[in-house]
């Protein structure tokens, strides 16, 4: 039994805890809160800043390694917030039911839980008037005897119908790697964040996205991208096992001796998304990098060092293909892009405008894919040159392409990568073909292949890969060119 020394200072440890949400954590779990942690120090100080106003962000994105008490410190700041005021009404979505059950259950028998032992502090000691409601104390579902449905549970398989929520928190909603890879998954994730969540909020809520980062356009990252377009303040707390420095977050935790042990066991990709909060779509992306240029190269009066204008374009499949054309600069044997058409726009939009690029660009040498409506396209193309620009400097050609494509992008990046110039600003000019070529992946399931396919197409032709069927044949090519000075 306690005597009235350690009564006193159990009052004065509950009272800490009512004050601030480190000290609630270390009553709690003392064990693993500590104050020689200074990353759980800082964490809690950050939460508690951001739930309780001073910091005026919208959304707090926090990004750790495994083990490092992600999903515990949530756990804990739902206790806390609960206790400190019944008007919150805090949601949470996990990655599936079961465990955004765990999550909730946890929650409330920590609420419930009795005094059993004067030694050992429960959440009663710190808030005595925190009750669940009799009665409304589902799994997923609950409130408080002073609140009306204080916490709901939900994940995306699950329903946050009929539910408002002041306070969103989101914990690692991907739990494998075959998700990060899988483009049109990351897409239903965030279709589920801004269609269904988001509008479960209410004025003045506060968002929490607490995760490891797997890939760039996971909840975390197309957070960071997007969110701030659409009028939300957002900052974050990202930590790597293995500091910049060279130091460990917390040696207590994970020192340099087992982060090395483990990256030799792990996968390159998996062990950085996991411990240093590299995405693994970086990682594993294909293309590591495209060089660039200032300007297209000249002799020294200024004139083209081209040995021809190229362009290679794959019609769009389907309705939600692209179609991509890249018009280059043949130097050297070496492409450098001039122009791109990247777009999801139909046939009747895209056919003028790659034909007026063509004339534009001054094309000698026009490559069609004539899979799909292709061949139609390319006559079109042909026949608008001729009639409407009044022009023949363009030979159009065209082929049925039955290679396997994947293999034909991935037998080709190395050469892609070092014979192919895009202008220095080519990220800012066409950022949907940028993002698409930059997040394209060596293995896993890829949304669109359209962009690398026709860069693949752009790298054949230079190198006489292509078999053209009932194109003008290569002796017509040939002196088509030679007519035009080439």
């Amino acid at each position: 039994m306690m005597d009235k020394h350690e009564l006193i200072k159990m009052g004065a440890r509950a009272e800490l805890a009512r004050r601030s949400f480190f000290d609630y954590c270390h009553l709690m779990a003392p064990d693993f809160y500590k104050r020689s942690r200074q990353y759980q120090v800082d964490l809690c100080q950050a939460l508690e800043d951001f739930t309780t106003g001073k910091d005026d962000s919208n959304v707090l994105i926090i990004d750790l390694p495994p083990r490092f008490g992600k999903s515990r410190t949530a756990s804990l700041l739902v206790e806390w917030l609960l206790g400190q005021s019944p008007e919150w009404k805090i949601m949470t979505g996990s990655y599936n039911e079961t465990l955004s059950t765990v999550f909730s259950k946890g929650v409330r028998n920590t609420i419930q839980m009795l005094k059993g032992d004067e030694d050992i502090p429960v959440y009663s000691d710190v808030f005595p008037n925190t009750r669940v409601k009799q009665g409304d104390a589902a799994m997923n579902l609950w409130s408080l005897e002073d609140g009306y449905n204080n916490y709901l549970a939900t994940s995306p398989s699950g329903t946050a119908t009929g539910f408002g929520a002041n306070l969103m928190i989101i914990d690692d909603l991907i739990k494998l790697a075959e998700e990060a890879f899988n483009e049109t998954r990351l897409d239903q994730l965030w279709s589920w964040f801004t269609d269904t969540m988001l509008s479960r909020l209410e004025k003045g809520a506060k968002i929490i996205i607490i995760m490891t980062r797997w890939a760039s356009r996971d909840l975390a990252g197309r957070a960071l991208a997007e969110l701030p377009h659409m009028g939300f303040k957002v900052s974050s707390i990202i930590e790597k096992a293995k500091q910049d420095d060279g130091s460990m977050l917390c040696d207590d935790i994970l020192d340099a001796t087992d982060y090395e042990r483990r990256r030799q066991a792990t996968s390159p990709e998996i062990f950085a998304a996991n411990y240093q909060q590299k995405p693994i779509d970086v990682q594993g992306r294909l293309y590591k990098s495209f060089k660039t240029y200032d300007k297209l190269p000249t002799d020294n009066d200024g004139n083209s060092l081209a040995d021809y204008t190229g362009s290679y374009t794959d019609t769009a499949d389907e309705g939600s293909d692209y179609l991509s054309s890249y018009i280059f600069d043949v130097i050297n044997g070496e492409a450098y892009i001039r122009d791109v058409v990247f777009t999801q726009q139909p046939m009747e939009v895209t056919e003028p405008l790659l034909t007026r690029k063509l004339f534009e660009n001054r094309v000698n040498v026009a490559t069609i894919e004539s899979n799909n409506g292709g061949r139609g396209f390319a006559r079109e193309v042909d026949r608008t040159l001729k009639q409407q620009y009044q022009t023949s400097q363009t030979v159009i050609q065209w082929f049925h392409n039955n290679q396997n494509k994947i293999a034909r992008i991935l037998s080709n990046s190395m050469w892609v990568m070092e014979h192919i110039y895009f202008p220095v600003d080519w990220q800012t000019r066409w950022p949907e073909l940028a993002d698409v070529l930059l997040r394209f992946q060596r293995e896993g399931k890829n949304k669109h292949d359209d962009a690398p396919d026709a860069l693949t197409g752009v790298c054949e032709m230079i190198l006489n890969k292509i078999q053209y069927d009932d194109a003008p044949s290569v002796a017509d090519q040939e002196a088509a060119l030679h007519n035009l000075g080439f």
